[in-house]
């Protein structure tokens, strides 16, 4: 005799169930896989739910609109109870991306430029995307090429954790450039030989923490 399901999780709805299972089945004839994915033919609808009850499993329709259906002998609770620990774990693991922007001005110092890329390098590290802009007070915007000089500092600064997503563009007195993060890439090992004579060996110190 075959055994029930495993239960769901929650108070089971059939109306809200995504696949017909064993006799909600309808077609006269599936297409049958096992457990495993194994393909066992199509076979009349009869003769695949004897196979599920020797089995102690359901025949569960996967792909309705197949032709003939596709059905698959699983533990439906079971199944069911894995795929929603996969959407669970999917959503855990996905990072909710924003915007944020750091703000120059023509005449910014070192200090405040070093201060604002330390943010800025936070910022990409966390997965966001940082737009930079520059902004022109009265006739500093006769003189665009500081702004570029100063967000080309920038890009080069942040280019280990970051690349391009929009290049610099005037919009009216700002200057801005778009970055998006940059996923780290796999150092080559080093090579056994000892480097050429000047050839420097590049290291990038952590982001140091920065107290409002």
């Amino acid at each position: 005799m075959r055994r029930p399901s495993l239960p769901l999780q929650g108070p089971r709805v059939e109306s809200q169930r995504k696949h017909k299972i064993n006799d909600e089945i309808g077609a006269p004839e599936v297409r049958v896989l096992d457990s495993t994915n194994a393909p066992l033919g199509i076979l009349p609808r009869r003769e695949a739910l004897r196979i599920a009850a020797e089995r102690e499993l359901d025949l569960v329709e996967i792909a309705p609109q197949a032709n003939p259906p596709v059905c698959k002998i699983i533990d439906y609770g079971k199944f069911v109870y894995e795929q929603q620990k996969r959407e669970k774990q999917a959503k855990k693991s996905q990072t909710q991306t924003s915007l944020k922007e750091v703000r120059f001005k023509a005449g910014t110092d070192t200090h405040d430029f070093d201060f604002k890329t330390r943010h800025a390098r936070q910022f990409l590290t966390e997965g966001h995307k940082v737009k930079a802009t520059v902004m022109f007070k009265g006739r500093e915007i006769l003189h665009k090429e500081l702004g570029e000089v100063l967000l080309q500092r920038f890009i080069d600064a942040l280019a280990d954790v970051s690349k391009i997503d929009q290049p610099m563009k005037m919009e009216g007195r700002f200057l801005g450039v778009l970055l998006t993060p940059e996923s780290k890439k796999t150092p080559k090992k080093k090579s056994e030989s000892a480097p050429a004579d000047g050839a420097e060996t590049p290291s990038q110190a952590p982001a140091e923490a920065v107290a409002e």
